[in-house]
């Protein structure tokens, strides 16, 4: 094993990591990203956890985004942190990121094809998705470093319906960039 944990919610975003990297597929959404990582996670001593990386694509919440994104940061956006905290229990929404490329990507349950959702989320992250901040929040907990690594893949607008037709293309860059850094 190299070291490396790739994960990915849907088999088509790994559709083409090479064989030679551990792979998890978590399925979709924040709960079941967090149980697969936890779970992958738990089977490895705590002192040898390797890296994970989750490779994955997301929206743009900006018209000049485009292509491959290393978020800095991971915001949760659909947690009403602010209402939580203040009667009194308070909730980690964000988590860092070392070395990433100070984009900011915030992770929620919905599926963001609404142009005005995409605006709202616009003033506070660069990109959505639906599992990147469970991924890191679970990794962190369980003591593995993370990356995340983002391919844009629609707009966050009625053209995150064909999401479908635009994977592939996004799978091959994931690949790409993670057979050329590790």
């Amino acid at each position: 094993m190299n070291g490396i944990l790739v994960v990915s919610a849907t088999r088509a975003e790994a559709a083409h990591v090479p064989e030679r990297y551990e792979t998890v597929i978590t399925g979709i959404g924040k709960v079941d990203a967090a149980v697969a990582v936890t779970a992958a996670l738990a089977g490895y001593p705590a002192d040898a956890r390797p890296l994970v990386v989750n490779i994955g694509t997301a929206g743009a919440l900006h018209t000049h985004h485009s292509g491959l994104f290393l978020p800095s940061a991971a915001i949760n956006h659909d947690i009403s942190s602010e209402i939580l905290k203040s009667l009194g229990h308070p909730v980690q929404d964000v988590v860092q990121i070392d070395d990433g490329d100070g984009s900011v990507l915030a992770t929620g349950d919905s599926f963001v094809s609404d142009a005005q959702i995409r605006d709202a989320l616009s003033a506070r992250a660069d990109l959505v998705d639906m599992e990147g901040f469970a991924v890191a929040y679970a990794a962190r907990r369980m003591g593995a470093p993370c990356r995340l690594v983002k391919h844009v893949s629609d707009r966050a607008d009625d053209s995150a319906l064909d999401w479908p037709k635009q994977v592939d293309r996004s799978a091959q860059e994931l690949a790409r960039w993670l057979v050329e850094r590790y």
